[in-house]
C-alpha cells in the first residue's frame, strides 16, 4: 500500500503572510491543530496549535504577526509513492504524528496522520507503530 492510498488530500494550507489569528481561527473552525505552510504549491514548513501558543503568543507576538515567523522549517515529509511500511517506521522512529506528503515534483499533495493510519490500515505493523508513537 502506498501513502497516496490513505493520505488526506483535502488539506487546509497556511500561506506565509497569513496571520496567527487567521490560522488559529481556521484550526478552531476545522477542529485540527496542524497545517502545512506553503508558498504556492511548495512546502516551506508546518505550524501547529502548540507552535502558535508556545513560540508566538507566550513570547508576546501580536496575533497579527505573520505565521511564517513561527513555522517549523524543513519538516520531515513523505512521498506520495512511499510504501506504507517506510512511512510508519519514520513516524514511529521520530515520534511524528503528521507528515506532509509531496509528489515527485516536490509539490504538496496531502498529509498523512495517525488518524488516517488508525482508521484505514489493518496490517499488524500499523498497529505496532501506532502503539510506539502513542506511548510518548
Amino acid at each position: 500500500m502506498k501513502v497516496r492510498d490513505l493520505m488526506s488530500k483535502d488539506v487546509q494550507v497556511a500561506r506565509p503572510g497569513d496571520t496567527l489569528q487567521d490560522v488559529s481561527r481556521r484550526m478552531h473552525d476545522g477542529d485540527f491543530g496542524f497545517m502545512p505552510v506553503a508558498d504556492g504549491d511548495s512546502l516551506i514548513g508546518t505550524i501547529t496549535d502548540r507552535d502558535i501558543i508556545v513560540r508566538a503568543i507566550a513570547g508576546g507576538a501580536p496575533v497579527t504577526s505573520p505565521v511564517v515567523e513561527f513555522i517549523t522549517r524543513d519538516p520531515q515529509t513523505a512521498r506520495d509513492d512511499d510504501d506504507l511500511r517506510t512511512v510508519l517506521e519514520t513516524m514511529s522512529g521520530r515520534q511524528i504524528r503528521r507528515l506532509p506528503v509531496l509528489d515527485k515534483h516536490d509539490r504538496l499533495v496531502g498529509v498523512v496522520s495517525l488518524g488516517d493510519l488508525s482508521t484505514r490500515v489493518k496490517e499488524k505493523y500499523a498497529g505496532e507503530a501506532l502503539e510506539d508513537i502513542s506511548r510518548n
